[in-house]
């Protein structure tokens, strides 16, 4: 570039010795074995922190609660400085600026307290994190029930000097935050709500206890238990005259439906499983729906769900009927024909025994494994770690014009987590950093996931606040020579949640409440799934994979081809049945007075093609997440994934490692995050409003 000194462009060449821009598999392959050697170099380097970031890694039991205690004091002299603006005095500057401050300012510092429970090599310091969570929620809690601060936003937000849209959905999230604890209701009803709160998270957690402490054991022969594998046998106690404990936890639960060739095992134990907790939990979701309306009504809906998607992009229960019957209906001929081909195979193995929801997962199993010669536990020989990362990487900066680069000096918690700088590829602005931490070890958090450490922010001086992730996983680690080697739903998992990351280091809102992944959870998968699809295109499979003793050799075509088809094969009875789950869901969240058991007796056939519930089902076993931390949104991972399927059918389906798409969709979709509304954030990508049709063309063309 024009202008610049010569030691500028020797800096620039010295920092891109670490640069991961290349092309073609060869560069690929290259890559990943630098990654591997990066990670003795990085050993050797003295720690420090990452620049322009006030994220906090290795503080002490003693350190993070200190911290805690300082973000308590500073939070709290802000909204006492808040309070005490007189209503006739209220601006921008002095009321709405400070908390928004406050916000960007004391978020990687909550995340520095809170993050090490999940990695840290030590259970004190684990303690200590989880203890200073619990501190500081208590505080974020009753911030959020001053009235004091409440009535001096309310009094900036009457004047309508929003300064910018933003700032208005700003000021309106704070409104809203206060509202729904019932500050602007009278002082009996503010306290019926905080009752009802408090009964609801009671009865919430007895629900997940019930569940937690459930001891059912079923006793089955070997022979009962034909068709599974040999390793999942050696993992079963047994009692004295051998036979084999069965628990209702869902990894036995699932092993059985899906590989046990005894169809009345098959059937025990969906019966069993369905019936967990008895009438136990029954009564408690009854009484958690009844708590959940009055405490909407309270706040001024007619019901839960309403008060459940006011904010979300679904926004009315009208809309979300209409979303699940329209993708129920237009799957209903493909699920049809699936269930008819399913039936006719199990009377060929079983004779004329009735067809039930307990033999689903086991035929269409068996199905698939006629139909298509792929051995999917045999994918794993071709998918070493370092060779997955760097294809992923490869492709992350390909399609959106990203630059990652390692750190090798950077402060971390164990030796083999790794940082990155994420730079953008044209202007070479830094846009964040990112943490992996990938290999399994005894106290760290046990599912792979993304967590925001730190948001990017525009602060009073303008400048904005770098953007920080962590990438956990509980992936094995190399041993004795023989590469981690990675299942293929594992590569699946590691793309989606990579996906994650570059979101939020892409994310360009000016306030930190919406940066991030601190937006609408109706839009927040929708990336995550769209850029799923690279995991089953020939091209990126080529990219990621390899033999694992020979990295030259990746997936052989008709392989790709094949896991392509398998994606979505039988998948209509598996969106049917999910659709069931959601129906239930919305139907009892958005309607008094309902007969639980009856309800459900009355959805399942109808939604089920015929298909009648098992008897005795308590509903409450079936699918808690209606009665814990998804109620009356249990559908919006369905409602993400249908709208993934559109952007990826429009806009990418024809252009994998299209840039200028990429481009597009990183500018329009991923940099406004939370500032703007979805629907508006996806016609404007897509030229038009999103549509279920491509979702539903995906699972056609397997006709």
């Amino acid at each position: 570039m024009e202008g610049e000194s010569d030691s500028e462009n020797m800096k620039k060449q010295k920092r891109g010795q670490n640069v991961i821009v290349l092309t073609g598999a060869a560069a690929v392959i290259a890559l990943a074995i630098n990654l591997a050697i990066s990670a003795v170099k990085r050993r050797r380097s003295r720690k420090k922190g990452l620049p322009g970031s006030t994220v906090r890694v290795n503080l002490s039991e003693s350190g993070i609660l200190k911290l805690a205690d300082r973000i308590i004091a500073k939070s709290k002299e802000v909204h006492d400085a808040v309070a005490s603006v007189p209503v006739d005095k209220v601006t921008y500057k002095n009321v709405i600026s400070p908390l928004a401050e406050l916000e960007a300012e004391q978020f990687p510092l909550v995340q520095s307290c809170v993050f090490p429970k999940l990695v840290s090599t030590s259970d004190s310091v684990r303690k200590a994190s989880a203890a200073a969570e619990r501190r500081i929620d208590a505080h974020i809690s009753s911030c959020s029930k001053r009235e004091d601060v409440y009535r001096v936003v309310k009094a900036f937000a009457a004047r309508g000097e929003w300064l910018g849209p933003e700032v208005k959905r700003f000021v309106q999230s704070l409104i809203r935050d206060f509202e729904q604890n019932g500050l602007n209701l009278t002082v009996t009803k503010r306290e019926e709500v905080q009752r009802l709160r408090s009964q609801i998270d009671e009865l919430s957690l007895r629900y997940i206890q019930n569940l937690n402490d459930d001891s059912t054991l079923l006793l089955f022969s070997e022979l009962e238990l034909a068709g599974l594998p040999t390793e999942f046998l050696k993992s079963l106690e047994k009692v004295e005259n051998g036979m084999f404990k069965v628990t209702l936890k869902s990894h036995h639960v699932a092993a059985v439906l899906e590989l046990c060739k005894v169809g009345k095992t098959r059937r025990l134990v969906a019966v069993a499983y369905g019936k967990r907790c008895g009438e136990v939990n029954l009564s408690i979701l009854e009484d958690l729906v009844q708590a959940r309306h009055k405490f909407a009504r309270l706040l001024g809906y007619s019901n839960y769900a309403d008060y459940a998607l006011d904010h979300r992009m679904a926004k009315t229960s009208s809309k979300v009927f209409e979303f699940l019957e329209d993708i129920s209906a237009s799957l209903t001929d493909l699920a049809t024909r699936e269930l008819s081909i399913l039936k006719d195979l199990k009377r060929r193995e079983e004779g004329e025994v009735p067809f039930g929801v307990e033999d689903l997962l086991y035929y269409a199993k068996k199905v698939q494994e006629q139909q298509f010669d792929l051995d999917i536990g045999a994918l794993k020989q071709y998918l070493p770690v370092n060779l997955v990362l760097s294809g992923i990487f490869k492709i992350f900066q390909d399609l959106f014009g990203l630059r990652f680069e390692e750190i090798t000096g950077a402060d971390i918690w164990h030796f083999d987590v790794r940082v990155f700088s994420v730079f953008d590829l044209t202007s070479g602005e830094l846009l964040g950093y990112f943490y992996i931490d990938l290999y399994r070890r005894e106290g760290k958090y046990g599912h792979t996931c993304v967590v925001a450490l730190e948001n990017g922010a525009v602060g009073l001086n303008g400048a904005r606040q770098i953007a920080v992730a962590l990438l956990i996983s509980q992936f094995e680690k190399d041993i004795c020579g023989v590469p981690g080697l990675l299942r293929f739903s594992e590569v699946v998992n590691l793309f989606h949640e990579f996906s994650h990351v570059v979101q939020h280091v892409c994310n360009r809102a000016s306030f930190a409440r919406f940066s991030g992944l601190r937006i609408d959870p109706d839009f927040l998968e929708i990336p995550a799934l769209l850029l799923e699809n690279w995991c089953y295109e020939s091209f990126s499979l080529k990219l990621i994979s390899g033999f694992h003793q020979d990295i030259t050799k990746p997936i052989k075509d008709e392989v790709c081809d094949s896991l392509k088809r398998w994606r979505n094969s039988f998948s209509a009875l598996k969106f049917k049945q999910e659709v069931l789950y959601c129906l239930f869901d919305q139907i009892i969240h958005s309607a008094e007075d309902v007969d639980i058991v009856e309800l459900f007796k009355h959805l399942h056939p109808k939604v089920m093609l015929g298909l009648p519930m098992l008897e005795g089902t308590n509903p409450a076993s079936c699918f808690p997440r209606c009665a814990i931390g998804y109620e009356a949104t249990c559908y919006s991972r369905i409602w993400s994934e249908v709208f993934a399927a559109d952007i990826f059918a429009s806009k990418f389906r024809d252009g994998l490692l299209n840039q200028y798409v990429g481009m597009q969709f990183r500018k329009k979709v991923l940099a406004p995050g939370g500032a703007k509304e979805p629907v508006e954030i996806l016609s404007d990508f897509l030229g038009r409003e999103p549509s279920i049709q491509a979702f539903v063309d995906g699972k056609l063309d397997n006709l």
